[in-house]
């Protein structure tokens, strides 16, 4: 596998301790913007954020990456997550440019699952190794959620990976919906992370959100003119080496994102409850307290 595919493959949340939780809702060591807002993805492009949502930039997504016991590549250039204190219904978007050159979308009525599906298997592999020796849970490749598609109009390549975290009790299945923007000088890799529960509601929101995402001027797909750079492979390798951000919602990612979102409203409160939290979650307390769905 090409090293600059590597990263993605090695993406994973696993479940999180109560040090680094309340390090990150207490200190403030990432800055969260709510919407409405522009969230800038580097010089490249822009998201534009709406009311209900929170937005990290450069810096807060690289810690975000650390912090979630996630190697960060160095290329990721935000976070966007939803504005709930229900823990239940947290997920979150991590945007990170891959300066790979043009990518030619020859194949996009030749793309095979199967294949494509054993070489991320394969790739998932060589990703533990990596956690192992960092002393972090390892990840399975459950399989296909949604295979891939290209959408010749957007130019965005889709699809989405059910992935789970080995020997973690309680952690469950997360998918992992992943789309890759193409554009002139590479590709916005966009990775949802979701429990599957929420894959119905959410899917769509986040496809609207989508909409709300542009390149910059001079770095659009269109744009690009003879003589630019023209990455050495195509839509298969972008599948087969990216893998789909692959991370696991863990019961402690749950109460993680709960904290750094009500950090937002007030640093207080967001301690208050995530004593709380954690003791459900060591202690089992009582569930009539735990927040209902729906």
């Amino acid at each position: 596998m090409k090293p600059h595919l590597r990263s993605s493959l090695t993406l994973l949340i696993a479940a999180l301790l109560a040090g680094p939780m309340h390090s990150l809702g207490a200190q403030g060591d990432i800055q969260w913007t709510p919407g409405p807002t522009v969230g800038r993805l580097g010089s490249i492009a822009q998201i534009t954020i709406p009311e209900g949502y929170s937005f990290t930039g450069k810096a807060g997504a690289q810690r975000f990456m650390e912090l979630t016991e996630n190697p960060s590549s160095g290329d990721e250039l935000g976070v966007l997550i939803p504005n709930t204190d229900d823990d239940d219904e947290f997920w979150f978007v991590v945007f990170e440019f891959k300066q790979m050159g043009y990518v030619k979308d020859d194949e996009k009525a030749a793309l095979d699952a199967d294949d494509i599906l054993k070489s991320i298997r394969k790739g998932n592999d060589a990703g533990n190794k990596i956690r192992r020796k960092r002393g972090w849970p390892t990840l399975s490749v459950v399989g296909w959620e949604k295979e891939p598609f290209y959408d010749a109009n957007t130019n965005n390549l889709t699809w989405a990976i059910r992935g789970a975290v080995d020997d973690v009790a309680d952690s469950g299945e997360s998918v992992n919906y992943s789309t890759r923007v193409l554009g002139r000088r590479g590709t916005m890799n966009v990775d949802l992370v979701i429990d599957p529960a929420l894959v119905e509601h959410v899917v769509p929101e986040f496809e609207w959100l989508l909409t709300q995402f542009e390149y910059l001027s001079g770095n659009r797909y269109a744009e690009w003119v003879e003589g630019d750079a023209v990455a050495k492979y195509g839509l298969t390798a972008l599948v087969a080496g990216g893998a789909g951000a692959l991370a696991v919602k863990s019961g402690l990612l749950q109460k993680f994102g709960k904290l750094i979102l009500v950090a937002i409203a007030a640093i207080v409160s967001a301690v208050a409850r995530s004593m709380k939290s954690l003791g459900r979650l060591f202690g089992r307390g009582d569930e009539s307290q735990q927040p209902s769905r729906g």
